[in-house]
């Protein structure tokens, strides 16, 4: 016969290897949902399906092949998006009021849907294409009133020999004011005529690598900033605090994120190393008083 003790302690070991299968099963020996879609967005900035287009989707190739990832391609030759004609209209009294009425809502709601973000184009005349310069400035506003912190941003861009340092210097600025969290870039040197084993192999080396990266990073938290982007924060915190009648739209924004308060020390709710704090700080009190100086002047 059983005894009640005896069943209970079956009952209890039964329980805790079912538990410990079901956390397996589904989440992984790493602890991380294997089920949870994973949605990556595509920008792409190539006006064909060329070398840059063939890179992202062997970067979808490799991501699908570590877990749950849908892919949407946002080609922008066939979006609707005009170009911007620098009124300040957005600066001042909000994106809302651009007289531009083209897809730039839709765009950016995807992005906001994503977890993930890549920002793909090839090099052309040392810089980025045209399709992806007028995607940037068509969201001017959001350098000023930056909003996708909890997104992650893969840079991609490939080139017939020069330039990839200069484009991915320049996403990598654009991203990260926009509040992405900039995990990996890759870059690559592909030639218009045909290139050796040893290239390729390489270059699709860099791509699993990318890869592998972003798909990690997109199922951890926001890493703590660096010195740049907590100068960057103190920087607009206090442009944009003293410029409260001048720019009402982006004053605002930041009064109600809570950023123009003094013990906002970031964007969001991260672990600041003290000495970045310390040194924006600084370079925000000498940056404030300069332009209570200069609004003085011109109030002359």
């Amino acid at each position: 016969m059983f005894s009640a003790r005896s069943i209970i302690i079956d009952l209890s070991l039964f329980f805790v290897g079912f538990t410990r299968s079901y956390y397996t099963h589904y989440f992984g020996k790493s602890g991380r949902n294997v089920f949870k879609v994973m949605k990556v967005l595509v920008i792409m900035g190539s006006p064909r399906k060329g070398n840059t287009y063939r890179a992202a989707k062997k970067i979808e190739e490799s991501m699908r092949s570590m877990g749950n990832v849908e892919f949407e391609y946002l080609m922008l030759k066939d979006a609707d998006l005009s170009q911007c004609s620098g009124c300040f209209v957005c600066f001042i009294k909000g994106e809302n009021h651009c007289p531009h009425k083209d897809d730039a809502s839709i765009i950016e709601q995807k992005m906001h849907a994503a977890d993930g973000v890549i920002f793909a184009t090839p090099v052309y005349g040392m810089n980025v294409s045209a399709l992806m310069k007028t995607f940037i400035d068509r969201f001017s506003y959001i350098f000023h009133r930056p909003r996708f912190f909890d997104k992650k941003a893969l840079l991609l861009s490939t080139t017939g020999a020069l330039g990839l340092k200069e484009v991915i210097d320049y996403l990598k600025l654009v991203a990260g004011v926009w509040g992405f969290e900039v995990v990996h870039s890759v870059g690559l040197v592909t030639p218009p005529m045909q290139i050796s084993n040893k290239k390729e192999q390489e270059n699709n080396q860099k791509l699993e690598k990318a890869a592998f990266v972003f798909y990690n990073a997109l199922q951890k938290k926001r890493s703590p900033p660096g010195l740049r982007e907590v100068f960057i924060f103190h920087a607009q915190k206090a442009s944009f605090g003293e410029l409260g009648q001048k720019s009402p739209a982006d004053y605002t924004y930041w009064k109600e994120k809570g950023w123009l308060s003094p013990k906002a020390k970031y964007y969001v709710d991260v672990r600041v190393n003290p000495v970045y704090n310390a040194i924006g700080w600084i370079s925000e009190q000498m940056l404030k008083r300069k332009m209570r100086k200069d609004l003085l002047e011109l109030q002359k």
